[in-house]
């Protein structure tokens, strides 16, 4: 028998300084069976960091030919692919034919060998690469519960977010910009 997704709600209090956007996100988030809450967390801390309207989750782990987050157009064209993890060279370079923007946001203790691994072909991809802090993705996963409350508060590349649970900090790196 197949394990069921685990079903989150969350309403996200917005505010990216840098972008001057300002918005209440009401997200219904879905963890794969397979997923941890580490990796749940980065994919919504991406999502908010990319804020904008037509963005979604996909299936995510569920369709494999899908990104974890993307935003289309109005004609159905692919505008942002997001993926969240360590994708292989070859899934990246996909991504790249089918989207114009590209964004990787690697987050847990495996990243600095996978960036290290593959930072020679992935340089010649037109995509721009993240690195979360592994520390601060675990602080933000101790905060989940099944229904949230969270504020999020985006300068730089930090995000500083609260709830009922408590406050954390989560810093990125660039590790490629494009």
């Amino acid at each position: 028998m197949a394990f069921k997704p685990t079903i989150y709600k969350m309403k996200i209090t917005l505010a990216d300084t840098d972008r001057n956007y300002y918005d209440t996100l009401n997200l219904t988030v879905a963890q794969h069976p397979s997923e941890t809450v580490e990796r749940m967390m980065a994919r919504v801390l991406a999502f908010c960091i990319n804020a904008r309207e037509h963005l979604v989750f996909t299936k995510g782990l569920s369709a494999v030919e899908e990104p974890d987050i993307w935003a289309r157009t109005l004609d159905d064209r692919l505008a942002l692919w997001i993926d969240v993890g360590e994708p292989s060279v070859d899934r990246i370079r996909k991504a790249t034919r089918l989207s114009p923007a590209v964004k990787v946001y690697c987050f847990n203790s495996k990243a600095d060998t996978w960036w290290s691994q593959g930072q020679a072909k992935v340089k010649e991809l037109p995509a721009s690469i993240f690195q979360f802090q592994w520390g601060s993705i675990q602080a933000l996963a101790a905060q989940v519960k099944r229904t949230m409350d969270l504020g999020v508060t985006i300068t730089g590349d930090t995000a500083y977010v609260a709830s009922e649970s408590g406050e954390c900090e989560v810093n990125w790196a660039t590790l490629q910009l494009v």
